[in-house]
């Protein structure tokens, strides 16, 4: 089996109401992903997809598809060196053939991509909403639990609010409003997109602390190489959440010795891919870090991401504990249901852990073209 072509699909879908996170200034205005579609001599067809940044799209076009055709999809590490090696570094699009790949891989071979990988640990796992953005015309007091309590009634049993554009009492009175509503049994995290300084995540820190949140998710900027997240990490009263902006081991091993944080959050789509993803986890796990992958995306993503976290083990040996959870983004995203035959479904607060061949996906490419530019 050779491969044949390597194409990419820029999609661009705009929004019916502009929303955004804490440093989303104006607030955005369209969605977007980079989807790529690897073909094969025998007709089997892959899938993946990244964030459309970065470069990415020239690299798989210009750089890395070229290198691709002709090669065997099965002969997985003579193509993990290839697609490394000639990218200058960039792991989006390196992270996207790596999806589409393992989707031919499963394929032919007859076995889902977590079997491929060893076999999963779980036929479900449990999801998270990733929601509450900032909506133009709304006001969060109001519009953050009035999201929450739909949330829940749809079945979530987590749930994870943006915060950080406003003065640290106003988003405190927020986050209070937001679990008053919910109550206790919900589980609540609160990513603060980078908006935040040492001293005032301390202090949003302690807010959510006393409200019983699960983390916080990235107060301070990635960059440069996040500086200070160690000194956060110390004195922060509840577990720090960061590394979804990760491009590799090497950069998630920096930030594991360094430890900058409880919990690491490399993206399927962003670090290398799915087993790059899989080096994560373990590497994170020999220091005592558990590892709940980033997700923001669309249905292909959701699929290898769900695989990936099949794979994960619970960090505990004895009993299922802070198992692993999936970020489902509840924001306005097309891709997340109509790319798809068959959309990811909630049921009770998990989602069911494909078993088809390669990603267990379908995709339906006459949508894919109509949101194509």
């Amino acid at each position: 089996m050779k491969i044949t072509g390597v194409k990419t699909y820029l999609l661009q879908h705009q929004l019916k109401r502009r929303f955004g996170v804490s440093v989303s200034v104006p607030l955005d205005q369209f969605r977007k992903t980079l989807l790529v579609k690897v073909e094969t001599d025998a007709g089997l067809t892959g899938w993946g997809e990244t964030a459309p940044v970065g470069g990415a799209r020239g690299t798989i076009d210009d750089q890395i598809g070229p290198r691709l055709i002709g090669q065997n999809p099965l002969e997985q590490r003579k193509l993990w060196r290839m697609m490394w090696g000639p990218n200058f570094g960039n792991a989006l699009a390196v992270a996207a053939l790596d999806m589409a790949i393992n989707d031919i891989r499963g394929q032919a071979l007859n076995l889902s991509v977590a079997e491929l990988f060893g076999g999963r640990l779980r036929d479900r796992v449990p999801a998270y909403a990733s929601a509450m953005n900032y909506v133009e015309n709304e006001q969060p007091e109001e519009q953050y639990p009035r999201e929450a309590e739909q949330l829940v009634k749809q079945g979530f049993k987590a749930l994870k609010m943006r915060i950080g554009r406003y003065p640290v009492v106003r988003e405190a009175a927020v986050a209070a409003a937001v679990r008053e509503a919910v109550g206790l049994d919900i589980k609540l995290m609160a990513d603060g997109n980078a908006a935040y300084t040492l001293s005032s995540a301390l202090q949003m820190g302690e807010v959510l602390h006393d409200l019983n949140f699960e983390y916080f998710e990235e107060p301070l900027p990635q960059s440069p190489h996040y500086a200070g997240y160690e000194e956060l990490r110390r004195k922060l009263p509840l577990p720090l959440a960061a590394g979804e902006g990760v491009d590799s081991r090497g950069s998630a091993k920096e930030l594991i010795d360094r430890q900058c944080m409880h919990i690491i959050q490399p993206d399927v789509s962003l670090c290398g891919g799915i087993g790059e993803t899989l080096f994560i986890s373990e590497m994170a796990a020999l220091s005592g870090i558990r590892c709940i992958p980033h997700c923001w995306g669309g249905a292909i993503l959701i699929a290898a991401t769900v695989q990936t976290l099949s794979l994960m083990p619970d960090p505990h040996w004895g009993f299922p504990t802070d198992t692993p959870m999936l970020e489902l983004d509840q924001s306005e995203n097309p891709w997340r249901t109509e790319i798809v035959k068959e959309p990811f479904q909630l049921k009770d607060g998990f989602v069911d852990v494909p078993t088809r061949p390669g990603l267990g996906i379908e995709v339906d490419e006459a949508i894919v073209k109509r949101y194509a530019i």
